[in-house]
This record gives C-alpha cells, sequence and structure tokens, in this order.
C-alpha cells in the first residue's frame, strides 16, 4: 500500500506562474454538493438521495444544479484572479462541493480569505501500499453455492478500483469462456479508447475503463511515454487487486512452465470499474483521486476498493477524519457504496494505520496456511533453511559453490556491485558453469536495482547449477518473499545460517599466496521449493500490517474508533499482473506475480462485500460491514488464538497472541457473514453525530468540510452505533448503547461479556428476543477497576437459539477519576 505524503508541485504549464512556484490545492466552498442538497437555492430543486440508486445523473434537477455549482466555482476565481494565473483542474459538485486548482501559494492564502471559501489544502502525493485464497476462506464450498455457483457469485455487482489501472487482455478479465455479460444499465461508467490500439478497455466484464491525472500533468510528474494516458495498468498492482476481489474462476497460475495452481477473484461474476490515478514512477495525487471517487460514485458503483491513503494524519484540520478524501469517502457511503481501503504497511508498530474512519471498513493483511520453504544440504552434513521457488538441483546431486566474489572477470568494472549477481558479464562462465553460485544480498534488493529474478537469469546464462542469495546483513524494508523461477535456487534470509555457509565455504576453498582460489571444494544441494507447505496456525497478521489504535488528530492522540476494522489475506498472494508492470522488479514481463501487502488484504474484502451485496441489494455499507466484523473469528485453523508477527527486544521476528489493534474484530468468515443474523447499521447522519463529538472538533470545521451542520455536541464517540466499542480515556462508568437489527428469523440471544480483569463490562438485557426484521437496544457499562497505564480487551458476545454467533471487541484504557 502506498501511503500520502505534502509534496510541493512544480508548475508546468500556466504561462502567467514562474516554474517551480504553482501549487494543487484542494478548496472546498459554501453550498450543498449534489448528494445532500435539500434544496433552498431559487430555480433550483433538492437533489439530496438516500442510495445511489435513486440519482439520476441525466435529470434536468441533477445537471442544472450541477452545473450552477461548477459556475460559481469559475466565478469565484475569475472574480479573484487574472486569466491565465491559474488553472482550475476539477469541479467537485456530487460528492463535495469544491474544486482543485493549480495556483500560486500567495494566490492560496488569498483564495482562503475570499468570501464563502470553507477550507483550502495543499494537494498530497499518494503511493501505493504495497490464488489459494478462496479455498482457505471456504468460499467454494461454504459461499459460492448459496450465491448459484462461482459462474454467479457476484452476478450484476460493481467493483471500482481506485489503482493504477488493468491489463484488459489478461485471463482473469476475459470473457471468452464465461457465460456473456449482458448490459447493465444502471452503471453509468465509460470506457475509454487506447490511444494506440484505439479500441477500448471493456468487455462486459471489465464494465468501465477511466483515468485521472489533472493534477499530475499539472505538477510537472507525468510522463505519458512512461505512465500511459490511458487506463492500461503500466505497474501491475491495479490488475493484481482486481484480480483479487473479481478475476474469472480457475484461472491456471503457470511461470516458468511449473503450475501454482488455480486463481479466483472472491466475487468471480461480479463486475470491474477502473479508475485509474497511481502512476509508475510518482504514484498520483489526493486531487485525482478525490475525482476518481466522485466518479466512480456518480457512474453507479456498488463497492470501491481502495489500495491507496494518506501517509499520516492530515496536518490542516484538528481530526484525522476530516480532509476531503475522508469526506468524499462518508459522501461515497451517504450514496450506498461500501469503501474497503487497505490498512498501511507500517506494521508492526503501533499507531501506523493510513485510514482513520469508521465509515471506511480498514483491512489488515494476513498470512494464510500456505507457506513455502526450501533448505540447501551443505557438504558437511548440514541443512540450512531458507526460501525458494524453485526445483530442485540436478537429480538431487551436490555441486562444488562457487562465489561471485571468487570468479570475477575485470576489477576495473567495481563500479557495479558483482556480488549481487545481476551482471553475467562481469562473471567468469567457465568457473561457473557446472557449479552453484553463491551471490550476495545488498541494499539494492531493498531498492528495487536487484533481484531475484535477474540473479536467476545470470546463473542460467552462465550455466550454473543453481545459486544461493545469503543475507549477512538486514536492511530497513528487506522483505523476504519467495520468488518463482525456473533455475534451482534459495534464499537465505537468517543471517546466522548465512554465517555456517561462509565459514564452511571459506574452509573448503583452497587458496593462493595472494587470495585467488585455486580449487573450489565446497558442495551443496538444493531442494525441491515448489509445492506449498499448509500450516494450521493461520491465519496469523502480517508482520507488515500496520497496527492501531487510530489516532484522532495529527498529535497522535488516540481515538474512540477500533481499527483496523478486519483481517484477510494479504501475504504471498498469487494473482494477475501486467506484462508491463515494474512494481515487482521479480515479476517483470510476467502474467502473475505472489505479492504482499495490506493492498492485496482490501480488495479480498471488497470482493466478499460484493457478495453480501449480491444477496442483500438494500442493505447499506454500515449493514455489510457489521456483517463482516460481528462473525468475524479470533481463533486459527487450529483453534487456537490468532497471533501476529511481531519483534522482539532483540528485532527478532516473533509471534505474541494478536488483539484488536492487530486484527480489529478478527479473520474474515464469509459464509458466517453471508448470514450475520443481527447487525449494528449506521446512517450517515450517525457519522455526523460522530464527528460532532470528537473532542476539541470546531462544529464549523465538521459543517465546512461535510456540508452538514452539528445540531448537537453532547454525545460522544462510543455512541455510534458501531459493531466495535472503543474507549480511550475512560474515567470511573461509562455507558454506551448499541441497537441490533434482526436480518434472519426470529431469534432468542444470550448475551455474556468477557474483559480483562482491570475493565468491569457488563451488558443487559443478559437474554432477548429479536422479532425478524426488529431492533432492539442493549446497553452496555464499563468500569475501571484498576489503572494498568494500559488498554483492555474484551468482547461482548451474542448467542442465538437458531445458531448465530454476534461479537462485538471492546477496547478500553483506565484512568483514575
Amino acid at each position: 500500500m502506498k501511503g500520502i505524503e505534502l509534496v510541493s508541485m512544480l508548475f508546468f504549464s500556466l504561462p502567467l506562474l514562474a516554474l517551480g512556484s504553482g501549487e494543487v490545492y484542494i478548496v472546498t466552498v459554501e453550498g450543498e454538493p449534489v448528494v445532500s442538497y435539500s434544496g433552498g437555492v431559487d430555480g433550483f430543486s433538492a437533489t439530496a438521495i438516500d442510495l445511489v440508486e435513486e440519482m439520476d445523473i441525466t435529470s434536468e434537477s441533477v445537471t442544472s444544479y450541477a452545473l450552477h455549482l461548477e459556475k460559481k466555482h469559475d466565478a469565484l476565481l475569475d472574480s479573484l484572479f487574472e486569466v491565465g494565473t491559474y488553472k482550475k483542474l476539477y469541479s467537485y459538485r456530487h460528492l463535495v462541493n469544491g474544486f482543485a486548482v493549480h495556483i500560486s501559494p500567495e494566490q492560496a492564502e488569498a483564495l482562503s480569505k475570499a468570501p464563502g471559501v470553507k477550507y483550502v489544502e495543499k494537494d498530497m502525493k499518494i503511493k501505493k501500499f504495497t490464488t489459494h485464497t478462496p479455498q482457505f476462506l471456504g468460499l467454494p464450498t461454504g459461499v459460492w453455492p448459496t450465491r448459484g455457483g462461482f459462474d454467479r457469485a457476484g452476478e450484476d455487482i460493481v467493483i471500482g478500483f481506485v489503482d493504477s489501472g488493468i491489463y484488459p487482455k489478461h485471463p482473469s478479465f476475459s470473457t471468452h469462456n464465461t457465460e456473456p455479460y449482458g448490459p447493465l444499465p444502471r452503471y453509468r461508467g465509460k470506457c475509454e479508447v487506447d490511444p494506440e490500439t484505439q479500441r477500448d478497455f471493456c468487455n462486459g466484464k471489465i464494465i468501465g475503463a477511466q483515468h485521472f491525472a489533472k493534477a499530475a500533468i499539472a505538477a510537472g510528474a507525468f510522463n505519458p511515454a512512461i505512465d500511459f494516458p490511458s487506463p492500461l495498468d503500466g505497474d501491475g498492482h491495479g490488475s493484481h487487486t482486481a484480480a483479487i476481489a473479481a478475476g474469472n474462476n480457475g484461472i491456471r497460475v503457470k511461470m516458468h512452465g511449473y503450475e501454482f495452481g488455480k486463481a479466483s477473484g472472491m466475487a468471480p461474476r461480479a463486475r470491474i470499474a477502473v479508475y485509474k490515478v497511481l502512476y509508475r514512477l510518482f504514484g498520483g495525487y489526493v486531487s485525482d483521486v478525490v475525482a476518481a471517487i466522485e466518479q466512480a460514485v456518480l457512474d453507479g458503483v456498488d463497492i470501491l476498493n481502495l489500495s491507496v491513503g494518506p501517509n499520516s494524519p492530515p496536518t490542516t484540520t484538528k481530526a484525522t477524519f476530516l480532509n476531503p478524501f475522508d469526506a468524499a469517502l462518508l459522501s461515497a457511503v451517504r450514496a450506498g457504496v461500501f469503501v474497503a481501503q487497505a490498512a498501511g504497511n507500517g506494521g508492526p508498530f503501533p499507531k501506523t494505520l493510513v485510514s482513520f474512519s469508521p465509515w471506511i471498513t480498514t483491512v489488515a493483511a494476513a498470512i494464510d496456511d500456505r507457506r513455502y520453504k526450501n533448505n540447501l544440504t551443505l557438504g558437511n552434513g548440514k541443512i540450512l533453511p531458507g526460501l525458494g521457488l524453485s526445483p530442485s538441483t540436478h537429480g538431487n546431486k551436490s555441486f562444488n559453490l562457487v562465489s561471485a566474489n571468487d570468479v570475477m572477470l575485470d576489477l576495473s568494472l567495481l563500479k557495479y556491485n558483482p556480488l549481487d549477481c545481476q551482471r553475467p558479464e562481469l562473471l567468469n562462465r567457465n568457473k561457473v558453469e557446472g557449479n552453484i553460485l553463491l551471490c550476495g544480498y545488498s541494499f539494492n534488493f531493498v531498492s528495487g536495482t536487484a533481484s531475484i529474478k535477474k540473479v536467476s537469469e545470470t546463473a542460467k546464462s552462465l550455466g550454473a547449477a543453481g545459486f544461493i542469495v545469503a543475507v549477512e546483513n538486514t536492511y530497513p524494508g528487506a522483505k523476504f518473499d519467495p520468488v518463482p523461477v525456473d533455475t534451482p535456487g534459495i534464499l537465505i534470509t537468517d543471517a546466522r545460517k548465512t554465517k555456517e555457509l561462509i565459514d564452511y565455504y571459506n574452509c573448503s576453498t583452497t587458496r593462493d599466496w595472494a587470495g585467488r582460489p585455486i580449487s573450489f571444494d565446497a558442495t551443496a544441494s538444493i531442494a525441491d521449493g515448489l509445492a506449498p507447505i499448509l500450516h494450521k496456525s493461520a491465519p496469523q497478521v502480517a508482520l507488515f500490517s500496520s497496527r492501531g489504535p487510530d489516532v484522532k488528530d495529527f498529535s497522535f492522540q488516540d481515538a474512540d474508533v477500533l481499527k483496523p476494522d478486519i483481517l484477510a489475506p494479504g501475504n504471498l498472494i498469487w494473482a494477475a499482473w501486467a506484462p508491463n508492470g515494474t512494481d515487482e522488479a521479480n515479476y517483470i514481463g510476467e502474467g502473475f506475480a505472489m505479492v504482499s501487502g495490506t493492498s492485496m488484504a482490501a480488495p479480498h474484502i471488497a470482493g466478499i462485500a460484493a457478495l453480501i451485496k449480491q444477496k442483500n441489494p438494500h442493505w447499506s455499507p454500515g449493514a455489510i460491514k457489521s456483517a463482516l466484523m460481528t462473525t468475524a473469528t479470533t481463533l486459527d485453523r487450529g483453534g487456537r488464538p490468532i497471533l501476529a508477527q511481531q519483534y522482539s527486544e532483540t528485532e527478532i521476528m516473533t509471534l505474541v497472541q494478536a488483539t484488536p489493534f492487530d486484527y480489529g474484530s478478527g479473520a474474515v468468515n464469509p459464509k458466517a457473514a453471508l448470514d450475520p443474523g443481527l447487525i449494528l447499521d449506521t446512517t450517515y447522519e450517525d457519522y455526523i453525530r460522530f464527528l460532532c463529538s470528537v473532542p476539541d472538533v470546531d462544529p464549523n470545521e465538521v459543517r465546512n468540510i461535510t456540508s452538514s451542520a452539528c445540531n448537537s455536541t453532547t454525545g460522544l464517540p462510543a455512541d455510534l452505533n458501531s459493531p466495535s466499542i472503543t474507549i480511550s480515556h475512560l474515567e470511573g462508568t461509562q455507558t454506551v448503547k448499541r441497537t441490533v437489527t434482526n436480518v434472519a428469523d426470529t431469534e432468542t440471544y444470550v448475551i455474556t461479556t468477557r474483559m480483562s480483569p482491570e475493565i468491569a463490562l457488563e451488558a443487559s438485557p443478559p437474554a432477548m428476543t429479536v422479532l425478524s426484521g426488529a431492533s432492539r437496544e442493549i446497553t452496555v457499562s464499563l468500569t475501571v477497576r484498576s489503572v494498568t497505564g494500559g488498554y483492555s480487551f474484551g468482547e461482548i458476545l451474542m448467542k442465538g437459539d437458531r445458531g448465530h454467533r454476534v461479537r462485538i471487541p471492546v477496547v478500553a484504557m483506565g484512568f483514575d477519576s
């Protein structure tokens, strides 16, 4: 997942601004956007909606009011600045009322003081958050049959991907072997035409394809030769996420002549709508993302998948929840669109989340039950574990080891690091051929200028029997994933094992008086690493997955919101790749890639949400989120508490028992989420009340960002009817209420609680019968028994007599009153 950082943007094309003086700013102004306009402007009738299906974008009321807003944007700018000294990039009219404009900082200061202007923020740069999982999640046997089989799972549900585009020719998106996709009139998006082939990007499966780059162009960052001015994926990331959520079922994953199973999306019959905002070299810009989100909602998507988000909380607002990005997503939720967003890859450290708001479903990444491991057997009998998704050395025989340092051709070429084994022309083929090439792991592998794939190609071109890449030092940002190669190879990731390997090699290599090798007598064999090993200790929270607690402001004060919300597979995920994609050096030119990140976890949830939406087309985003969270599990496949990867005091990766700050409500359980029994629904008005209750937030700021007024500021953030309870500062006793609605048959529930002993947790009534379609209120009280200086964790469990099980996680930190 790529985060967001504040950047200065070079002015590129405006004649009356000095080069370098321009910046892109996002501006919101007085007046309600289309989605919430309830009337009051002479000559324009109300356009406010409850569900996106109800908005007719071609209606006279919508088009005329949207044009009215755009004209007001233009009039404001024209009244302040001379023609040619600014460039308006977008008018936002439907989800937020405002615009993106390229101006100087001095002009931005003047704009912020103009009547009717509510908010001016410098644009921010964005980066992305960077097969087997349908079976791991139980979809083929437990979920797809209830939706008519895989060939109907997700039928007529549209998932919008705000990402790096798509590679439309991939078999994961093909319609050749599927039942034809009929028209879907309620989706109103367009398909751009490829400027090179003059063919559009859509085929029925892909139902919409657009790109957004006006801010990138204004910033001077966009290179059309590299970034493709079309929805074409020049990165790989967008194709990968789309295939995880909605790729075709049963697509054979083949690389180097080996088959690694069959890949499928979570909702293989769902439609794909592409909104490209991410580009190869620079990522993207928030103003382009907001434009893409607005267009996606206007087009009629049901689900939005976001693998982008801010790198840190916004600095220009008092609350992390109040910024144009989150405001646009709040309006999207108001319009009935479910939003899944990657949590971020800043783990395992606390407060590293980049998805903050309660109306967004924030997804943490899990390691599933499939692991690829391999081992190296030395001539002295030692067996060293490592990673190597490769065949074994020929005939399982041992071969002599030769270090790249010992077979260099020309010392004058040391401006390159020969130990990386990236350049075969630096090494002596006569000494490498028939032997195992021993290479080192430098920072170049972290920066992306070196790759395991290139090592494999070097070894193959020199006729080596195999290769070893040995890690002597760990580098910040290093991640050790198995890479599929067609040459026998292994990566030794443990520096202690690398030392054993090097000691054995040095002791077995005869050298002359100058240290030059005379004979290579160390031997080794590489095992077959192509088959995965299945573990019952899954899922586990991945080391890189960002952790809570959530924060409410830029000073990183804790928020009364549980984040992340849910855990989904995000480690070593096989899915489609763009052959021209450059995001992963090990998969350049390939049609599939095995990638890790919360970027991979979010589309799992987006796809499962599509299945829930298919079954319950009138459910709100809050209802879908509740169904996912209240049915999640906190146990692994072996029935033990889920563990989280973490660093020990000596910075060695270890496993600890996971908490809600690692996995939210737990690991997603798709079958249970399709039949949750009870839901805790939340509306747009609930979220506004939540914003108004956040301490130190100015009601005027809420109105400026959301165009909705605070009718009351007397509540507390924990009063939001969310499927979790978080109180970051609990003194004495605090009481909160939750309203549950029965979406199944009439059922009687027994309610129990469990909490760490320093907090007393009570829920009433102890039992209740909830009629089908009816709602009941639960009163929950938390009381501080002792102060520990840390968080306490617990749960409210509701067990129904018809088999439903509803769980609400509870998190609180006690203080002396």
